[in-house]
């Protein structure tokens, strides 16, 4: 894996890279005379290239071994990331924190290294540091006002725009070192997955993607059936065809913004994974075989008005059908009585969020009970 780290300045994109060399044995690469280089020991033991190609060519040939580099701009952003080994991490944090990391790292410099640097060299004022801040992130320099090495700057890639591109975001809102590791440690960085997902993900991942195609005005859900890990239908929720499009006013109910879970009995929208379910048909749903369902969304029951049920949800349907499991990534109101269906029908049911997934939400701590006292854990993923 190799590991490309980009953030503004005093974000923590060099506590990042000696997180990832001191805990999962990276190897940190520079190139010479990038401003980046920190001054300690730690980065002082680093490869040093004179160029990005140069670099590229190194960890292509290792590319089975782990690197980690915080020299990224546009030039190596587009030679890295076609390489499927490659993985962009971007570093935010507040600008007042940022700031102040500055002015503490500007006089640690002075005390620790050097006591004449300060004559030579002023601490810049708030309003300096975003003024070059602008800079980096934007190009906001004019030639007027620019030192030549800024006008050269202005010809490269901006960095909101690399940022923009990368495939993790870490915010680091930390006041202290060891908090911010404990963060680290928490997001699972260098997870295969990041680089190349697995069944779940992959199917996740086209899920959410067939949720683009919904026109229903309340919610995006998109569904996959998959058997033998090929896909055998696809669904998202919206009007049935022929009529017109829920978000062009073809569902009443939806555009009168009902309340949700009120009016269904007057909804003309089709959920996902009906849609999906009528396309496979029951011949193409095997309970031998066992079909998994896919859907952004946990799956619904149903509603009903002073208990009694007027409506079969997908839960009873995605039973009847014969579905074996059902993976979903976010959840959608379900309850205890839902969880039941599925145990009672010998449907597996479990959430999977991800790592390279960015969802809308999570799961609360009541569901996680809930899945939690009927054996259903979710399983630690792995690349296949």
């Amino acid at each position: 894996m190799f590991i490309g780290i980009v953030g503004t300045r005093c974000s923590g994109k060099h506590s990042v890279a000696e997180y990832l060399i001191e805990n999962h044995g990276f190897q940190l690469l520079n190139i010479k005379n990038s401003s980046h280089i920190v001054d300690q020991p730690i980065y002082q033991n680093g490869i040093e290239f004179s160029t990005i190609e140069e670099m590229h060519n190194h960890v292509t040939g290792r590319w089975r071994e782990n690197y980690v580099t915080c020299d990224i701009d546009g030039e190596s952003l587009n030679l890295l990331k076609k390489r499927p080994f490659f993985l962009l991490i971007s570093i935010e944090a507040p600008l007042s924190m940022r700031y102040q990391r500055f002015i503490e790292r500007f006089y640690l410099f002075i005390f620790f290294k050097d006591k004449k640097y300060e004559n030579d060299h002023h601490v810049l004022s708030l309003e300096q540091f975003i003024q070059q801040d602008d800079i980096a992130m934007y190009n906001t320099a004019s030639n007027k006002i620019a030192s030549p090495q800024q006008q050269q700057q202005q010809s490269l890639l901006p960095l909101h725009r690399i940022i923009s591109v990368s495939d993790v975001t870490i915010t680091n809102i930390y006041t202290n070192k060891c908090d911010f590791m404990t963060c680290l440690n928490s997001m699972d960085l260098i997870n295969p997955e990041r680089l190349r997902p697995s069944w779940d993900t992959y199917f996740m991942h086209l899920s959410d993607l067939a949720a683009r195609r919904s026109n229903c005005m309340k919610r995006r859900v998109g569904c996959i059936l998959v058997k033998d890990s090929r896909i055998i239908a696809t669904g998202y929720n919206g009007t049935p065809r022929g009529l017109r499009n829920c978000n062009e006013g073809g569902c009443g109910r939806c555009n009168a913004n009902a309340p949700c879970g009120t009016g269904l009995d007057r909804c003309l929208c089709m959920h996902a994974e009906e849609n999906a379910l009528l396309e496979a048909g029951r011949s193409r749903v095997d309970n031998v075989a066992g079909v998994v369902l896919y859907c952004n969304t946990c799956p619904c029951l149903g509603w009903g008005v002073n208990g009694m049920k007027l409506y079969l949800g997908c839960a009873i349907k995605i039973v009847q059908i014969g579905v074996k499991e059902v993976v979903f990534s976010k959840s959608y109101g379900m309850d205890e009585l839902t969880a039941q269906v599925f145990a009672e029908g010998q449907v597996k049911l479990r959430q999977h969020s991800p790592p390279s997934m960015r969802l809308e939400g999570q799961m609360s701590i009541m569901e996680e009970k809930i899945i939690e006292q009927l054996g259903w854990k979710q399983p630690s993923s792995t690349s296949s």
